[in-house]
């Protein structure tokens, strides 16, 4: 990268290239590519056919980059096709318009701006029309096409087509958008000068001919019998106003609290999200599929990066009938594009997807990619092993957890969170509570603090089934695990007291006569004062002591403070270490003192 020249002189090329290296250091930070690209842009004064090969290069590499991570924005496609039009002409252009279009298919303003531009660029009227058609099924149906539609009935009244213009009024009246009553007045201001064979299908025009022919004298001249029949038309014109201007009355609700109809990096406020929940509630009632799915598709410009809008667009769009491979487009572009992979719910759904269309190799393989780039994430390889148990059997799964837990990979919180799992596997599914009782057994030592790996021990022997013969020994095993915890185990002292309370409520609930005074001791030493929590004592002492702790407390008035090695403190070693672990809480780093209190 050193070595690579952006073109024009030489302070705007080293600009660029610190510009370029601080985009390649945060590739998400949206205002370091902004300020690349609009550098890119003023390279020799702005780009033209003149420019030099190594500007031209440079600025389609960056704008490429760009919106390869940012698709949705429909004004930089814009201002991309702008640019190549001016160093290459119109094909190239088209190109970009193609791409841009392709990035985000409901872009009102895009679809509008690409058929100004064919209108202005290509003679063929066919060639223009065919465009608008491809922009009328994208975005036609948008509260706020009327851009769009305006365009369309500009270019049919350039080349004069009365009808295509009437045709064209003839869709837009049905829609419910926000300038829907313009269009409805010209609508109906030119069906009183087109033929009766425009107004209506030949159906229905026969139809109404026929009730105007039964209805009157049959003396009427063809004249009257044509007025009458207009007269009926546009009554029934009428009545799609009324029911057009129902519908959009309904929808203005919703639209009139979306404030930022566009895409953009920052995240919208719970009013914004509420509002489309609601919107796309609303449509879904409706029951329209075209209306349901183009409002999904809205929705999800503006909340691109919100994993919720994603998942429920998919569900919908798997309720659908014959939509399988629809919804393998949504989880595609969900997880290629938008949700972050630090992130991984949508791809897990997705996997689950495609295991449901019996692609199990490829569900697999999208668990592998999450893997890839977040190794030791546990629901990951949890679903993984289970998916494997499915279709492979107990023994493919446990094979996933090995595999896991030996792996350096994976970090040393994850393996315990996994060894737990396995336990569970070999308990629930396997049906063996000595296997699982003995994976937890021979692993305690590695993971004394995890809280996972203790919390599923404690949980595992609380929920074996007992009876009056078996109590006792299933007592035992509880007691060793609970001793464990208070005594072996690194666990915060919060964490401690917690998991004290189920041992304490299984004493209650299932203990002996004896129970009682076990409860009342564990209670004092537990949910009492300090000063009498004699195990969490010896644990703070270095000696393991209690009198040493009590020591230190009568030094401290009351607190067992931290006792000073001056050996370790020699040796560079912060002396508050063992507090803030033996409490819980992180460490403050070894050129960090605590600081006194300072009051205004």
């Amino acid at each position: 990268m050193a070595d690579y020249t952006f073109g024009g002189t030489d302070e705007e090329n080293a600009e660029l290239k610190k510009l370029n290296t601080e985009v390649l250091e945060d590739p998400d930070s949206f205002e370091n590519w902004e300020k690349l690209v609009r550098a890119a842009e003023g390279l020799e004064g702005g780009l033209n056919r003149n420019s030099s090969p190594q500007s031209i290069v440079a600025t389609r590499d960056i704008y490429d980059r760009f919106l390869a991570k940012f698709p949705l924005l429909f004004g930089y496609w814009k201002k991309y096709a702008d640019l190549e039009f001016s160093i290459a002409g119109t094909e190239a252009a088209e190109l970009v318009y193609e791409r841009g279009v392709a990035s985000i298919t409901n872009s009102v303003d895009l679809w509008t701006n690409y058929c100004s531009f064919k209108v202005e660029t290509s003679h063929d009227p066919d060639v223009i029309r065919e465009l608008f058609e491809r922009g009328a099924t994208s975005v036609g149906l948008d509260f706020l096409a009327h851009p769009f539609w305006d365009k369309y009935l500009e270019f049919e009244e350039r080349v004069e087509a009365q009808d295509k213009i009437f045709a064209i009024l003839d869709r837009v009246v049905h829609i419910p958008m926000h300038q829907y009553a313009r269009y409805f007045e010209r609508y109906r201001h030119l069906a009183q000068h087109r033929p009766l064979q425009e107004l209506l299908p030949a159906d229905m025009l026969s139809q109404f001919r026929s009730d105007v022919e039964a209805e009157g004298p049959t003396t009427r001249g063809e004249l009257e019998i044509e007025r009458e029949t207009r007269t009926r038309i546009d009554n029934f014109h009428l009545e799609i106003f009324s029911r057009t201007q129902t519908e959009t009355t309904k929808r203005w609700t919703y639209e009139s609290e979306i404030k930022r109809p566009y895409f953009h990096v920052t995240e919208l406020d719970e009013t914004q999200l509420v509002n489309w929940r609601k919107y796309l509630d609303f449509e879904e009632v409706e029951g329209d599929y075209s209306r349901t799915q183009f409002l999904y598709e809205r929705c999800l410009v503006t909340c691109a990066y919100y994993d919720e809008f994603w998942l429920r667009y998919a569900r919908w769009m798997l309720s659908q009938p014959s939509k399988e491979e629809e919804v393998r487009n949504v989880y595609q572009r969900a997880s290629m594009l938008y949700t972050p992979i630090s992130r991984p719910a949508v791809r897990l759904h997705y996997a689950y997807f495609e295991e449901m269309c019996d692609r199990v190799e490829l569900a697999k393989d999208i668990h592998q990619a999450i893997l890839f780039s977040l190794p030791g994430h546990i629901e990951t390889i949890v679903s993984l092993a289970n998916m494997s148990r499915r279709h492979g059997g107990l023994d493919a799964a446990i094979e996933v957890y090995k595999a896991q837990i030996e792996s350096p990979q994976c970090d040393h919180y994850a393996k315990a969170a996994l060894c737990a799992e396995w336990a569970r596997l070999l308990w629930k599914i396997k049906g063996s509570v000595d296997e699982a009782r003995k994976v937890f057994q021979q692993n305690a030592h590695w993971y004394l603090d995890s809280r996972p790996f203790w919390i599923a021990y404690l949980l595992f022997e609380l929920e074996q089934p007992t009876s009056a013969e078996t109590e006792a020994a299933q007592y035992k095993r509880i007691k060793q695990v609970h001793d464990d915890i208070r005594r072996r185990s690194q666990l915060p002292p919060l964490t401690v007291k917690d998991l004290s309370h189920y041992y304490m409520v299984y004493l209650l609930e299932r203990g002996t006569k004896a129970a009682a005074k076990e409860y009342m001791t564990l209670d004092r030493e537990i949910n009492g004062p300090f000063s009498v929590q004699t195990t969490l004592k010896q644990r703070l002492a270095e000696d393991g002591r209690e009198a040493t702790t009590q020591r230190r407390m009568m030094m401290e008035n009351g607190h067992p403070g931290v006792e000073v090695d001056e050996a370790a403190i020699r040796r560079g070693e912060n002396p508050y270490t063992k507090y803030y672990q033996q409490q819980g809480e992180q460490q403050l780093p070894s050129d960090i003192q605590p600081q006194p209190l300072r009051y205004p």
